[in-house]
């Protein structure tokens, strides 16, 4: 039996349950893979029963309001991928019958669809003959040959294209291709796992792994450095007069676009400016205090926020663009980004139930 065979075999026998696995639907494929990017499968399970349950198809997504699909979204990052979702439903819905296409070619020249994507719908979905190449697959192929160029590399990324197509020369049958395309998938998210800590006993391709046989697995596959994170000093004003909160709707553009947060402001502030602040919005200032420091890590960024509760006696009077109130109940239906966990926490808001 070859490899590719073998690893076949092996994901057909072992594969996880998964809600989105098996299921015979291109859109649930396309959602899964969009939420999958740069997020844990524990943390996008329960994200995705609750987002197919509320937006089953395409023409709901590409109806829903913005709001909404950012409430649907909150907490599983990288929010752009949420609105180029819905960009891409639209498309779909206004040009091919609310349907994916079966052809990588067109499923590349959608809002939001890149290489990776667009083989993984075309190969998972429609078994099309097509490459899905993410981190865990470059990780598999890269230990496989013992290869230590660097996987960042974008001609890495074409090589494992390549080998991936060539194996689909051989056997271009439906459940082949999807078989080994999830098969190299899940290697890598359950067995070849990174930091040099494989789980070569349970591997299907031990026998013929180069980085197991020269015990070479806990440096390769190799990964260039990213550039530092640049860090910014946050202050953030938490307004609330009684059980109504101040929000400030983010512009449409840019880092958390068209999230809801609390008043946050570029360095950090002493009370007393904070209080000049508020009072020069309108807004008359009862009382301040600090809330606990917080940290958060963009893939870029960081911001470092230090924090205040301003209790106000008139909210209502102030007046700023994209200036929202709420209260409570209202705010944990909002589309808060995990920025602001810690304050949302705080007011015990982030998973209330009402």
């Amino acid at each position: 039996m070859s490899d590719a065979c073998r690893l076949c075999d092996w994901y057909d026998h072992n594969k996880r349950s998964l809600p989105w696995r098996d299921t015979g639907n291109p859109y649930a494929v396309w959602i899964s893979e969009i939420m999958l990017q740069q997020t844990r499968i524990e943390a996008v399970k329960e994200k995705y029963t609750a987002f197919m349950k509320e937006l089953p198809d395409i023409t709901a997504l590409a109806e829903v309001s913005d709001d909404r699909l950012m409430k649907l979204w909150e907490g599983l990052g990288y929010y752009s991928r949420a609105r180029n979702l819905k960009k891409c439903a639209i498309v779909l819905k206004e040009q091919y019958g609310a349907k994916l296409p079966a052809d990588y070619t067109m499923l590349r020249k959608l809002p939001g669809i890149g290489p990776y994507t667009a083989g993984a719908i075309a190969s998972i979905a429609f078994g099309l003959p097509c490459a899905a190449v993410d981190g865990n697959v470059l990780r598999v192929l890269a230990r496989y040959h013992n290869d230590g160029s660097d996987v960042r590399l974008k001609e890495v990324h074409d090589a494992a294209e390549k080998e991936i197509c060539s194996v689909f020369s051989n056997n271009s049958s439906s459940a082949f291709v999807s078989s080994f395309n999830q098969g190299l998938m899940e290697l890598g998210e359950v067995i070849c796992l990174p930091h040099g800590n494989p789980l070569c006993k349970q591997c299907p391709l031990t026998a013929s792994c180069q980085a197991h046989q020269l015990h070479t697995t806990d440096h390769i596959p190799y990964r260039s450095a990213l550039r530092q994170r640049k860090i910014q000093q946050k202050t953030v004003l938490v307004l609330r007069d009684g059980n109504t909160f101040l929000l400030h709707k983010r512009p449409s553009h840019g880092l958390l676009a068209g999230l809801y947060e609390f008043l946050t402001l570029d360095g950090w502030m002493k009370e007393k400016d904070c209080i000049r602040y508020v009072e020069k919005l309108g807004a008359e200032v009862l009382q301040i205090h600090p809330l606990p420091e917080a940290k958060h890590v963009f893939t870029h960024l960081e911001w470092h926020m230090k924090a205040y509760e301003i209790r106000v006696s008139n909210v209502h009077a102030i007046q700023m663009e994209n200036c929202h109130f709420a209260t409570e109940k209202e705010l944990a239906g909002m589309a808060v980004p995990s920025a602001f966990n810690t304050y949302m926490k705080y007011y015990d808001l982030r998973d209330q139930r009402f």
